[in-house]
C-alpha cells in the first residue's frame, strides 16, 4: 500500500496549478517505492511525495517539467544495467516503471484528487483508473487497452483507549509515523493537551466514541487504561467493527479474564481472537516507551496485513 497522504494535501493546496503526477506503475525485485507511489511536480520546480526514495527524482523532474511544457505522457523504465545506473538508476537492484502525466483533463484530471480527499475523509476507499497508452485517468474502470488501477485508501488512524503514560510515548511514535491518533479516555484529569500535543482528544465514553470514529481496515484501536469499566465498552465496540488491529493492554492472566468477561457480553470466539491480548509485538519491552513501540509494530504489521 503507498503511502500518498503527503501528495494528496499538496495537491489540494497547489490546486489551480499546472502540474505533472509521476506515479510507480510497475515494480520488480527491491524496488525502494511500492506500486502507486506517488510524486508531484509543481510547474515552479516544487516537488512532494517520492518514486524512488531520491534516486531517480532528478530525471523524474526533468521529465515532469517537460510533460508540464506541452509534451505527452511518458512511461520511463529504471533499473541496474551498468555503471550508469548510479547516476539516473537504482543502485538497490530493483527496477520500476514510471509514468508521468500532466495534471488535466487530458492525464490527471485535478477534480480526481478532490473525489479521492472527499472519499478518505468519508472513511471510504476509491480507486482510479489510468489508461497506459493514453495516459488518461478516470474513476471509471477502463475495459479495453493496459489499465492501470490505483487504489487510495483513508488515512491510518490509531484510537487510543486511556490516557496513561504508555499512551503518551505510543501517541508520539505513531504521530511521527503519520499516522492520524485520537486518545480517547472521558476522565478530564487525564486528557489534557500538556500531556497528548497535537494529537485529537475525545473525552466521550469509550464505547460511543468508538463507534463515532467508524474504526474500518485503515483503523486500529489499543485500550490501554486498565480500567475495565473504560477498556471492555471500546473492545465490544471494536470489535463490532472492521478495525484492522484490536490490542488490549494486560497480562496473559488478566486478558484471559478480559476475553471471559466478553465472551459473558455476546463476544464469539472468532471475534475474541482478534484481540491482540496482551497487546503488541514480544520484544522483552520495558517501559512506557518500549511498549508503545511493540504496540506500534504490531499495528503497522496488522496494516499490512501481516499479523
Amino acid at each position: 500500500m503507498a503511502d500518498n497522504d503527503s501528495v494528496l494535501a499538496a495537491a489540494a493546496a497547489w490546486k489551480g496549478a499546472p502540474m505533472a503526477l509521476a506515479t510507480v506503475v510497475s515494480t520488480w525485485g527491491s524496488a525502494p517505492r511500492p506500486r502507486g507511489s506517488h510524486m508531484l511536480v509543481h510547474a515552479d520546480g516544487r516537488f512532494e511525495g517520492s518514486v524512488s526514495g531520491g534516486c531517480v527524482e532528478g530525471d523524474i523532474l526533468d521529465t515532469a517539467a517537460r510533460v508540464i511544457a506541452g509534451e505527452p505522457f511518458q512511461v520511463n523504465s529504471y533499473g541496474v544495467a551498468d555503471d550508469s545506473a548510479w547516476q539516473v538508476g537504482l543502485p538497490c537492484g530493483g527496477e520500476i516503471s514510471v509514468m508521468v502525466q500532466p495534471v488535466s483533463a487530458a492525464g490527471f484530471d485535478p477534480e480526481l484528487f478532490d473525489r479521492v480527499n472527499e472519499a478518505r475523509a468519508d472513511g471510504r476507499s476509491l480507486t482510479v483508473h489510468t489508461d497506459l497508452a493514453t495516459g488518461h485517468s478516470d474513476l471509471r474502470p477502463l475495459e479495453t487497452g493496459t489499465v492501470f488501477a490505483n487504489r487510495y485508501d483513508p488515512p491510518r488512524r490509531l484510537l487510543i483507549v486511556g490516557a496513561v503514560q504508555i499512551a503518551q510515548s505510543l501517541a508520539a511514535l505513531a504521530q511521527t509515523l503519520g499516522i492520524d491518533t485520537v486518545v480517547i479516555d472521558p476522565r478530564g484529569r487525564f486528557l489534557t493537551e500538556e500531556r497528548f500535543p497535537g494529537v485529537t482528544l475525545d473525552d466521550r465514553w469509550p464505547d460511543e466514541a468508538v463507534a463515532a470514529w467508524k474504526p474500518g481496515p485503515a483503523t486500529a484501536v489499543v485500550t490501554l487504561s486498565h480500567d475495565t469499566k473504560i477498556d471492555d465498552p471500546a473492545l465490544l465496540a471494536a470489535l463490532a467493527s472492521d478495525a484492522a488491529y484490536v490490542g488490549a493492554l494486560g497480562s496473559r492472566r488478566s486478558h484471559a479474564a478480559r476475553r471471559e468477561r466478553l465472551a459473558a457480553s455476546g463476544v464469539t470466539p472468532e471475534q475474541l481472537d482478534r484481540v491482540d491480548g496482551p497487546v503488541g509485538i514480544d520484544i522483552g519491552a520495558i517501559g512506557p516507551a518500549e511498549i508503545a513501540l511493540s504496540i506500534a509494530a504490531a499495528m503497522v504489521g496488522a496494516f499490512h496485513d501481516r499479523g
